[in-house]
């Protein structure tokens, strides 16, 4: 499915926030992904890494390493574009967002300077907006933000995660 589905509380939880989900990402030229962005197995669900998206598709900048190219307060915007770009993505798969049980793990990765230890306040940006959108039950999940010396495309931002389904 490469639309979103209308309706649903969680979309309309969205629609309230004037939050908008980006389109699908389009690639760089000459960028392949042979993998899903998401893989549902019976009722869990896997993400793939995402990074933050612009409402076309492009990836959203700044580019480049957090506490260098990239500020705090940048960089937690880029994460919460992850985050939405994550949800567009689960929209597409599922059809219908309403179907999570739960969101289990989140792994925030940072691109980060050398000395940069705030990776816990960029995916912040991650974890508020998933509790927007789906409410503290739902949308509470376990945590790790951790800092990578580079991520694809010079990208600052890249989120993967664990969900649950209902049965």
């Amino acid at each position: 499915m490469n639309t979103i589905p209308s309706g649903g509380r969680v979309l309309k939880r969205l629609e309230s926030l004037g939050l908008v989900l980006p389109a699908p990402m389009r690639l760089p030229a000459g960028v392949e992904l042979p993998f899903p962005w998401v893989s549902v197995r019976g009722d869990r669900v896997f993400v793939s890494g995402h990074g933050p998206l612009e409402a076309d598709g492009s990836l959203a900048g700044p580019f480049g390493r957090v506490g260098e190219q990239v500020s705090v307060s940048q960089a937690r915007e880029l994460a919460a574009k992850t985050a939405l770009a994550v949800i567009a993505s689960l929209a597409r798969e599922l059809g219908d967002l309403d179907r999570i049980a739960g969101w289990g793990r989140v792994f925030g990765m940072v691109c980060s300077a050398t000395g940069f230890d705030r990776q816990p306040d960029v995916i912040n940006g991650f974890t508020e907006v998933v509790v927007q959108a789906f409410g503290p039950d739902v949308g509470r999940h376990a945590r790790s933000a951790v800092g990578m010396a580079a991520l694809p495309m010079g990208i600052a931002v890249e989120v993967e995660a664990e969900l649950i389904l209902h049965r």
